[in-house]
């Protein structure tokens, strides 16, 4: 079973239609309709509906006037300054598979989903590649493979995220605890702004600091910026072949020592963690034969490739000397994608135990014990289900809390506890979203963690290059007031 069947199972891609509407009956709407292709803009309500959310199912989420299928930065531009004329809110979009409700559409305002701006163009001799931001993450690694190079950034639903996604949350991924993150291989983008101009940052130079670093402004910002239209990536040679090495242990505190021992040692490739209720709800999909009795599994990667093989012999060492009941090499490359498939997977395994509300709040290694700790103790206080999934080699964390939406008493109980992990991760100096983004859902945490003051400067930004506040509002930062243009509200 790939992972692409496990994600599309669970999240079905929209239906566009094949034309649009030739008239709406709404003046500023035919307007739109006027300078962009016929089947560029959606206005059919029913197909509009796949459009309204992201996979955090926001309740609150709006009725857009239109949906845009822009297939080039000009046409973005177009619907942009249309917007800006008759102050429209823009929410932009990608796949869909955002987590934390940061393309949430809005009442009265449209969506514009990249999915049909899809070109790419690799440069074999500089090692980068132009894509525009429709391309999934597995279309860029495939691509980047034909050309003998890798794109490493891979976020475990990398067959259905968009790469424009990906940029909008500076999303991370299983190697990132070696290898980086999306910001690490952007080098320039193009932008649109909210008055509607094409804005290049950076560029294909792998050293460039005229002016101040716009780019990394931008990437992460969740399309309250600016609207991502292009991306320059750069590529690396092919990774060398991974060795997978797998402990099992009785529980998780046993687990979190031998993260840390083996994250202030060496630099592995991939080091990830599963719970016990995690790896159970995996093993009922799969059914590979995961222990169900244990408290945890820890599943890292090293590419070393020296003959010693010494960080292997080191992640071993460390399971067994932090007492797993067992640990041990894969036999070969296929066993050890056996695993990180299980890993992959787990957030779609962990959803068929009903609804989710899916955090990603990250700590520093050395507090990951007490984070994990901490939530086991919330979702026994809570009378919930919390399963654990972890990048624990960078301390990004994955709680889901599992409930049942009919149940009302269950529903406020696991709303509560998801208040309360961030708390936690913010009490214990960490962060409350580590790839997912802010979006909707964290934003009432957001003046906690990172404070008033910065949180002002913040939204100084925002007002600078959106005073009207047209660009994805809600997101990060709160809704501006009707009528109140340039003022941007507090959380």
């Amino acid at each position: 079973m790939s992972n692409a069947a496990d994600l599309h199972a669970v999240l079905p891609g929209p239906s566009v239609p094949t034309s649009s509407p030739t008239g709406s009956g709404d003046p500023v709407l035919d307007e739109l309709l006027s300078l962009l292709p016929d089947e560029a803009v959606i206005t059919d309500p029913q197909v509009m509906g796949a459009y309204r959310q992201d996979r955090a199912f926001d309740p609150d989420a709006g009725v857009p006037r239109a949906v845009v299928l822009p297939r080039s930065t000009e046409h973005v531009k177009l619907t942009v300054q249309w917007a800006a004329r008759h102050n429209v809110p823009v929410v932009p979009r990608g796949a869909g598979t955002g987590l934390s409700g940061g393309a949430t559409a809005v009442d009265g305002g449209i969506v514009i989903s990249t999915e049909r701006m899809r070109s790419i163009r690799i440069d074999s001799v500089t090692r980068t590649a132009v894509v525009q931001p429709g391309l999934l993450n597995a279309e860029v690694k495939a691509a980047a493979a034909d050309a003998g190079l890798w794109y490493p950034p891979d976020p475990a639903s990398y067959e259905i995220c968009t790469i424009g996604g990906n940029a909008a949350t500076n999303a991370g991924g299983l190697c990132c605890v070696k290898y980086g993150v999306t910001s690490d291989y952007i080098l320039g983008m193009e932008v649109v702004t909210a008055d509607g101009r094409a804005v290049r940052l950076g560029g294909p130079r792998l050293k460039d600091v005229a002016g101040l670093s716009m780019l990394k402004l931008f990437i992460g910002s969740e399309g309250t910026l600016g609207i991502i239209t292009e991306i320059t990536l750069r590529l690396l040679p092919p990774a060398p072949p991974a060795r997978t090495v797998v402990g099992w242990f009785a529980g998780s505190q046993e687990a979190s020592a031998a993260i840390l021992d083996i994250a202030s040692s060496i630099r592995p490739s991939m080091l990830e963690y599963m719970d016990s209720t995690s790896l159970n709800a995996v093993e009922d999909v799969l059914g590979m034969g995961l222990h169900r009795h244990a408290g945890a599994l820890v599943v890292a990667r090293s590419d070393d490739q020296s003959p010693s093989g010494s960080e292997v012999a080191a992640m071993l060492e460390a399971f067994q000397r932090h007492g797993a009941f067992e640990a041990f090499e894969a036999a070969d490359q296929e066993e050890g994608e056996r695993f990180a498939h299980a890993r992959r997977i787990a957030i779609p395994a962990v959803e068929r135990m009903g609804s989710l509300l899916l955090e990603d709040v990250g700590v520093a290694i050395p507090r990951l014990a007490d984070l994990i700790r901490g939530v086991e103790k919330i979702a026994t206080n809570r009378g919930v289900t919390i399963a654990f999934i972890a990048h624990a080699g960078d301390g990004n964390t994955h709680p889901l809390i599992a409930f049942d939406p009919d149940d009302a008493d269950m529903k406020e109980r696991a709303y509560r506890a998801y208040g309360e992990v961030m708390d936690l991760a913010i009490e214990l100096g960490g962060t409350i979203t580590g790839e997912h983004g802010v979006g909707r859902l964290k934003r009432p945490w957001l003046v906690d963690q990172i404070g008033e003051d910065l949180f002002e400067m913040s939204n100084s930004v925002k007002r600078a290059l959106d005073p009207a506040g047209i660009l994805n509002p809600g997101t990060i930062f709160a809704a501006p007031v009707p009528g109140a243009h340039g003022q941007n509200g507090q959380v």
